[in-house]
C-alpha cells in the first residue's frame, strides 16, 4: 500500500482512497483531498463495538424499524469519505449498497475513541458529519472510564447529552434504547 500512497501527487478522490488495495493494519479515510490514516482498532475497542452493535441491532429489531448496524463501513460525506466504527443505516440502502454508504443514509455514526484517533473523533468528525446532515453524532469514550456523548443535530451543530458509567439512560429517537455505558466494556 505505501507504494501506490507514495506515488499518488496531487489531491485525492474518493475514488483514488477505494482504489488503494485493503490494508488490514490501517483505516484510511478522505477528509479535503488528503488522507486521514489510523491504525486498526485494539482489543478494547472491538470489544466495545460488538457490544454496542449488538445492543443497537436488539434495540432496532425490538422497535421495528427498517435500520441496520454496521460496522466500519465506508460513509461518503460532503468532504471526503469516514469510516465510522459503527452506523446506523437505512436498511434498504445497505441491502443495495456497494462499497460506500451516501450519508443520506445514514441516521447515527459512532465512533468510540482510541488514542490515535481520540482528537479526530472529538473535533473533526463531528463538524464533517454534521455538514453531511446525519442526525445523531454518538461518541464513546472508553477511557479512563466509559462514558457516551449522544449528539443530535440541531441548526447545523450537535448538541451533546453525557451518559456515565452507573447512568441510564433512556432513548426514544431515533428509536427506544436503554443504555449505561458500564455495559460497553465489560
Amino acid at each position: 500500500m505505501s507504494v501506490a500512497v507514495t506515488e499518488h501527487s496531487g489531491p485525492w478522490t474518493v475514488e483514488d482512497v477505494l482504489a488503494l488495495p485493503e490494508d488490514p493494519r490501517n483505516r484510511i479515510e478522505l477528509v479535503g483531498g488528503a488522507l486521514l490514516m489510523s491504525p486498526s482498532p485494539g482489543v478494547p475497542h472491538q470489544r466495545a463495538s460488538l457490544r454496542f452493535a449488538m445492543l443497537l441491532s436488539a434495540a432496532i429489531d425490538s422497535a421495528g424499524v427498517p435500520l441496520e448496524v454496521l460496522e466500519a463501513v465506508n460513509v461518503v460525506v460532503p468532504d471526503g469519505l469516514l469510516i465510522p466504527d459503527l452506523v446506523v443505516a437505512d436498511a434498504a440502502a445497505a441491502a443495495e449498497a456497494g462499497t460506500t454508504l451516501s450519508a443520506h443514509d445514514i441516521v447515527v455514526a459512532i465512533e468510540i475513541a482510541s488514542p490515535s484517533t481520540r482528537v479526530a473523533d472529538k473535533k473533526m468528525k463531528p463538524s464533517l458529519y454534521a455538514a453531511a446532515g446525519i442526525p445523531y453524532y454518538w461518541r464513546l469514550e472508553l477511557e479512563p472510564a466509559p462514558r457516551l456523548y449522544l449528539g443530535h443535530l440541531e441548526r447545523g451543530l450537535y448538541v451533546d447529552r453525557l451518559v456515565q458509567v452507573g447512568e441510564t439512560t433512556a432513548l426514544t429517537d431515533p428509536f427506544p434504547l436503554d443504555l449505561d455505558p458500564a455495559r460497553l466494556r465489560r
